[in-house]
């Protein structure tokens, strides 16, 4: 764990700043290189039409709801090895390891087998048009055949940056997303013709269409999940390598305290998630693209967000592990303003460049209208996220997540998918009613984690309140 002075001062520290962007800077380029690959499958698979858009974008809810839930296991190990990681417990961290790749062994068989079996159900569930159900279908039943490979590499992952290792998730992320771009360029589109640099010649093609494109992405997560096994288990802090996989209590017990709160947030969100796509894919092909595609680029622009939400938990961890509240205040304040600064400009470019965005992944002078409006809605909300992430990522590290779950299911549930059903299935209003929704809700969060921070609730943490 990257090592870091205890700070006396209340405000913002640039002394700290070198220790929260080590841990940042990879998960930022290892998300940036993500969500550069989904703009590629995106406009890839768009090329196809609006049909492939929406059957690849009708699903990804349930996407979420798996991928979350299993990176809520992450992030318990993550605050069971930070906390130690403080404390001087090595012990303690490779026990954790441990319990890690047993769960990892359990969640990936699990939800493999899970994914697998609904795979022709869900499109039906997701209110999908009848006529791409069966792509939506094939998609998804492709993408989650390595689940077992996905879960290690996101589980691991999230334990090697618990201590400080941010960089060897990057390098695999990063190399699984170059593996997938190549594998579309192969596998979606019919042996071709190329031009390049003046010259012809046959380029090779699978002709699988959207098949093509989650048999890309399958074999990246498979690729990702081995590299960062090898890590895990060659890594001298954190190599399980010797050690018993069979349950471990003082190791599941804290894992369970901060793992199961934030399982029900996730899985109570993702619902939410689902809910709002089907009530989104309810109003039609050109919503349902529009909404996919937006989201795609939305994604781009919470990089910031999501690589200090990282750095954040990693952090304050070690900081309530060692009992250091000045610490812990220290980051708070500096960890916040460089989010709301980074979030000011990733919204400000959002909202400037949001329909030369949309217009990558669809030439539908609907989908593009209606696209552009959303995003440029939901750019204006982007600082007030951000600190709802940080916040949020803080609480994770510190084993505190039963206040992110209450949080979250106030907004989702009371404001985001109660006002979706009001405005589009009683008003009869459409996408834009829909993520004003969505923009109330995060607004609702900030505003709760604003109140809470002020009351000095997260300080107090690292007095074990």
């Amino acid at each position: 764990m990257t090592e870091i002075t205890s700070q006396p001062r209340r405000s913002f520290d640039p002394a700290l700043l070198p220790a929260v962007l080590t841990l940042a800077w990879p998960t930022m380029l290892e998300q940036l290189m993500q969500t550069a690959v989904q703009y590629i499958d995106t406009a890839m698979v768009g090329s196809l039409g609006t049909a492939a858009t929406a059957a690849v974008g009708a699903t990804t809810t349930i996407n979420w709801l798996i991928i979350c839930i299993i990176s809520a296991c992450g992030i318990g190990f993550l605050s069971v090895i930070a906390r130690a990681s403080g404390a001087g417990d090595a012990q303690m961290v490779r026990r954790a390891s441990a319990q890690a790749a047993m769960i990892v062994l359990i969640a990936g068989s699990l939800f493999t087998v899970l994914a697998t079996a609904c795979s022709s159900l869900v499109p039906a569930w997701m209110q999908v048009d009848e006529a791409i159900r069966p792509m939506a279908g094939q998609y998804f039943l492709i993408l989650y055949l390595p689940t077992l490979f996905r879960a290690a590499s996101i589980i691991f992952g999230t334990v090697l940056r618990a201590v400080g290792d941010a960089k060897t998730p990057m390098r695999a992320g990063v190399g699984a997303n170059v593996l997938n771009v190549i594998l579309n360029f192969l596998l979606i589109y019919p042996t071709r013709t190329v031009h390049l640099f003046g010259r012809s010649f046959s380029c090779f093609g699978a002709g699988w269409g959207v098949a093509g494109a989650a048999a890309a992405s399958a074999i990246s997560y498979a690729a990702a999940g081995i590299v960062i096994t090898s890590a895990l288990w060659k890594h001298p802090a954190l190599s399980p390598r010797g050690l018993s996989l069979r349950p471990d209590g003082a190791v599941l017990r804290p894992w369970s305290r901060v793992a199961f709160p934030l399982m029900v947030q996730q899985f109570a969100t993702c619902m939410g998630y689902i809910v709002f796509a089907a009530m989104i894919n309810a109003l039609g092909e050109i919503s349902t693209a529009a909404h996919t595609i937006a989201n795609t680029v939305e994604s781009a622009f919470y990089i910031p967000g999501f690589g200090m939400q990282n750095a954040a938990a990693a952090l304050s961890g070690a900081a309530v592990g060692a009992h250091d509240r000045t610490r812990l205040r220290a980051l708070g304040h500096t960890i916040r303003t460089v989010e709301v600064s980074l979030m000011l400009v990733s919204g400000a470019l959002l909202f400037g460049f949001a329909p030369a965005m949309v217009r990558l992944f669809t030439k539908s002078p609907a989908a593009i209208a209606l696209g552009s409006t959303v995003l440029r809605m939901v750019a204006c909300s982007e600082p007030f996220y951000g600190v709802s992430l940080v916040t949020e990522g803080m609480l994770q590290g510190a084993g505190q997540t039963r206040v992110p779950l209450l949080f979250s299911l106030t907004g989702m549930w009371g404001v985001r998918i109660l006002g979706t059903f009001l405005c589009t299935r009683v008003l009869g209003l459409g996408l834009v009613a829909a993520w004003g929704c969505m923009i109330a809700n995060n607004l609702l969060v900030f505003t709760l984690y604003l109140i809470y921070l002020l009351r000095g609730k997260l300080d107090a943490l690292a007095d074990g309140s």
